[in-house]
């Protein structure tokens, strides 16, 4: 179903390389179009805790990161790897989180967002696309990269993950199970928190917290955490952060990234600190060109923020604007 008359939306269920794991892709694009081209054409990956349609495709003052491309006449693509939004739960999502290993660790949700390059470069008939990733599915799209360049037209990144000698706020600390329960209620005070008292009110559009909890909320599949408008998420990206982040050990080389890269950063991120996206941003020795937006005002969840018409923008312009690699057009 269309979110609006110029938009077509159409949800997929792909295999995994995991048997019984099938993996969620949405789709929206200008309704009657189908012919986009490798400049038109953009995969996004999410982050750590709540899936691509809680980041990016919740509605606030009418549209949503996705529709927004839609409309700017891009076939845009968001995927959910295993465990998150409408992808499959991996069975030991089912069973006291303590009974497990950490799932969805950053290799297995390199392999899922594998699978959904595959299709989208597949049904599209493409050979290389555009990708966007947002902190740890900056890690994700990141490091697929790193590894395929050959299938990557352009790389944006909301926030990278990057090493750190600080404490990280994703690792609350503890004995890692295989999930966490995420009140997603509660996270506003967190979200706002990361900004100056004067301007936490103002950070977030009216409507826009309430319209996030409810799109968020809405892909658990357990009916008590849901009426608790809570959700499990896999800690697998937080074992992560334990083996190689917080250890000084990058899980990839950011140099070994040979596509345009535009990194965006929020002013107020607490998360991913200027001084590790600057750090980041530096060891992207192999970009042919690279660019910076230090979006003000904004936290790490920038995106779903009253400054992020800037980010959109910047995000669009950089991925439909000519590329080293694309065909010269004669005038």
């Amino acid at each position: 179903m269309s979110t609006d008359s110029a938009i077509q939306m159409q949800d997929f269920m792909i295999p995994s390389d995991t048997p019984d794991i099938e993996l969620h892709i949405r789709n929206k694009r200008p309704a009657g179009k189908s012919d986009f081209g490798e400049a038109r054409t953009v995969l996004l990956m999410h982050g750590a805790t709540y899936g691509s349609g809680s980041l990016f495709d919740t509605a606030i003052g009418g549209y949503s990161f996705m529709d927004y491309l839609a409309r700017a006449g891009f076939d845009v693509y968001a995927v959910d790897a295993r465990g998150y939004g409408e992808s499959t739960r991996p069975p030991q999502m089912n069973l006291p989180a303590s009974q497990s290993e950490p799932l969805g660790r950053t290799e297995s949700g390199i392999r899922d967002f594998t699978a959904a390059v595959n299709f989208v470069l597949r049904t599209s008939g493409i050979a290389r696309l555009n990708l966007i990733g947002m902190s740890w599915g900056g890690s994700v799209s990141g490091a697929f990269t790193a590894r395929n360049g050959h299938k990557v037209r352009k790389l944006g990144l909301v926030a990278p993950q990057w090493v750190s000698d600080q404490p990280i706020p994703l690792d609350a600390g503890g004995v890692l199970g295989a999930y966490r329960v995420v009140r997603a209620a509660d996270a506003r005070e967190r979200w706002i928190g990361a900004a100056p008292v004067s301007k936490r009110d103002s950070l977030i559009p009216a409507g826009g917290f309430e319209a996030w909890l409810d799109n968020t909320v809405a892909s658990e599949p357990d009916d008590t955490l849901r009426a608790n408008q809570s959700i499990r998420a896999v800690n697998g990206p937080v074992q992560d952060i334990r083996e190689f982040w917080a250890a000084s050990k990058p899980f990839y080389d950011p140099g070994q990234i040979e596509v345009p890269v535009l990194l965006v950063h929020g002013e107020w991120d607490i998360d991913v600190p200027i001084s590790l996206a600057q750090d980041y941003f530096v060891n992207l020795t192999g970009a042919p060109y690279k660019r910076w937006l230090e979006l003000g005002e904004a936290t790490h969840m920038l995106m779903l923020e009253k400054n992020r018409q800037q980010a959109y923008d910047a995000l669009a312009s950089f991925m439909s604007e000519a590329g080293p690699m694309d065909a010269t057009v004669a005038l």
